[in-house]
């Protein structure tokens, strides 16, 4: 049975979604629909990004996701259908897919051009949706539109390195359902960048001088557990994702708070991390 996913920034109130799931259902009867957020912030494409790059991967291959933001045909914003890593990706050509295509090479990209023969002022309900099931049923991205080779990509999507390769410069890309406050910047560009040494990140005024492996690490279990006053605490792990997050031990925005109501972080606000310099060897010597 053939699966398609959701991704939107509709929401839970309205009648989009369903509307979305019952076209599919009317074409095909035999198809599994995935919800896989419809709470994206309205027309974030770096946020329906980030979600997508980190949850396309648990679904089988073959997998078809429709991704509805800012999705409104204009001579600016095409619809575009993706091939990549055996999944297929539907959404507009507005940099949501740059995020993906930067770690993993898209085999095929096509632009929609089915537009002439559907008549809509919807078009994740009906072009997207066409196009989904067209695919689903076994057919090639060429009948639905043209190769094309480049896609547009995210302003900031990468951090900065300074030409003295002692500072990161990045950003806020996304704000999790507890607050925390994840960067653009990864580990393993992290770690090719500082070479074992020391660093201090900063986010507005709050400065960090230690990542931690998981969030329980910031505990002290030594400690009676009703003296420890552990929740509330500010903290930088690389999450699941591979992500540098700001986060506050088990955060709450309704009371203890979280990073981005405490700090005051929020998306595209700047991150940046500064490298210490390596101690010579008489500098270490004569601080023994």
């Amino acid at each position: 049975m053939a699966i398609i996913t959701l991704t939107t920034d509709f929401g839970e109130k309205d009648h989009f979604a369903g509307a979305i799931k019952g076209a599919i259902h009317s074409e095909l009867s035999d198809i599994n629909i995935v919800d896989i957020s419809h709470s994206i912030s309205p027309f974030d494409t770096s946020e329906a990004a980030y979600i997508i790059l980190n949850a396309y991967s648990s679904f089988p291959k073959g997998t078809i996701h429709i991704i509805g933001i800012d999705s409104e045909l204009s001579p600016e914003n095409k619809h575009i259908a993706v091939s990549l890593d055996d999944h297929y990706f539907i959404c507009a050509n507005n940099g949501i897919m740059s995020m993906i295509c930067a770690e993993i090479a898209p085999e095929k990209i096509v632009e929609i051009n089915i537009h002439d023969k559907i008549e809509t002022s919807f078009p994740v309900l009906d072009v997207f949706v066409k196009v989904a099931c067209h695919i689903a049923r076994g057919g090639t991205l060429e009948v639905i539109g043209k190769v094309i080779n480049t896609i547009k990509p995210i302003k900031n999507l990468n951090p900065f390195v300074n030409d003295d390769n002692n500072q990161i410069i990045g950003s806020v890309i996304y704000i999790d359902n507890y607050g925390n406050v994840v960067t653009n910047i990864k580990r393993k560009f992290f770690e090719s960048v500082q070479k074992t040494r020391a660093f201090e990140i900063s986010a507005r005024n709050h400065k960090f001088k230690t990542i931690y492996q998981k969030y329980s690490d910031i505990v002290n279990f030594d400690i009676e557990e009703s003296k420890r006053n552990d929740e509330g605490k500010g903290m930088v792990v690389f999450n699941s994702s591979g992500h540098l997050e700001i986060a506050v031990y088990k955060s709450n925005c309704k009371t203890v708070g979280s990073a981005s109501t405490l700090m005051g972080l929020k998306t595209m606000d700047t991150v940046t991390v500064n490298f210490l310099p390596v101690p010579s060897t008489l500098q270490r010597e004569n601080s023994l």
